[in-house]
């Protein structure tokens, strides 16, 4: 297998990963999304609340704010050594909010909340969490935890984990007349008309849509668009709780856990059944 990385920026990483197949490139996307844990708020105390929406409203909403993550730091709560269902500091953060509106109406933003542990933290200080008017107050405690993605959706590492095969696209210079139908109607900007010919300008946005193809007023098309079965394009957008390099090799490593505990089950039954 080989991989290369065609795009790296601090929310999103692009990978380009050769002599793979449809199987293992899907079983890394679902380990991404499901099992990579992340810090999230689990349990909310409401001290006082004048506002218009109901507790219930809020902490729904503070558990879907994306929080930093220090995976090297704390424990999942069923693996913490302290066993308990109220944490410790081991395995839970207490962050706390207190609020009150006392001159007109204002927005109450996750930058208000105040962690015992400054690295775990709203990833966004302009995440609005409730609107408050004149006298109203917002009080609370909030307890947030590592989870997964397979248990709730606000443990999800990621907001966007995709794959695609790699595109092929071949044109036949032969037949082709360069009318430009094909890069008229690719909204991807895939293809170029240089002069009298047509030229694939970037291949990685294809979307293998097959457009070009049908427009193409050739018989049969001179454009032809087909992918690499052993090839994919992987896309994933951290929702900033981990850096998405962190996110994919702690992906690699569950995966691999767990296929040697797949293993290990197979020789176990085997073993038994002998």
């Amino acid at each position: 297998m080989e991989i290369e990385v065609l795009e790296k920026v601090d929310m999103n990483m692009r990978l380009l990963i050769r002599g793979a197949d449809v199987p293992f490139i899907n079983a890394l996307r679902r380990t991404v999304i499901t099992e990579v844990p992340c810090m999230a708020i689990d349990e909310v105390v409401i001290i006082e609340n004048s506002s218009v929406l109901q507790d219930e409203t809020i902490a729904h909403r503070l558990g879907l704010i994306p929080l930093k993550t220090d995976l090297d730091g704390y424990n999942l709560p069923e693996e913490c050594p302290c066993k308990s269902e109220f944490g410790c500091n081991l395995c839970r953060v207490s962050l706390t909010l207190d609020v009150e509106s006392k001159e007109g109406t204002r927005t109450v933003y996750s930058g208000e909340f105040i962690s015992e542990n400054p690295d775990i933290v709203p990833v966004s200080d302009k995440i609005p969490i409730v609107k408050l008017a004149k006298e109203q107050k917002l009080k609370l405690e909030a307890y947030a935890r590592l989870g997964k993605g397979k248990k709730h959706a606000k443990w999800q590492p990621v907001s966007m984990c995709t794959y695609k095969f790699l595109p092929q696209i071949r044109i036949d210079s032969k037949r082709c007349d360069a009318c430009g139908k094909c890069v008229e109607v690719c909204s991807r900007k895939v293809l170029v008309k240089a002069g009298d010919r047509i030229e694939i300008r970037d291949l990685m946005p294809c979307t293998l849509c097959q457009d070009c193809v049908d427009v193409c007023p050739q018989n049969p098309p001179a454009v032809d668009v087909s992918w690499d079965e052993n090839t994919f394009i992987l896309n994933l957008e951290s929702a900033g709780a981990l850096p998405p390099e962190r996110i994919m090799s702690e992906a690699v490593k569950i995966l691999d856990k767990q296929l040697k505990e797949f293993v290990r089950q197979i020789k176990v039954k085997k073993s038994e059944k002998s």
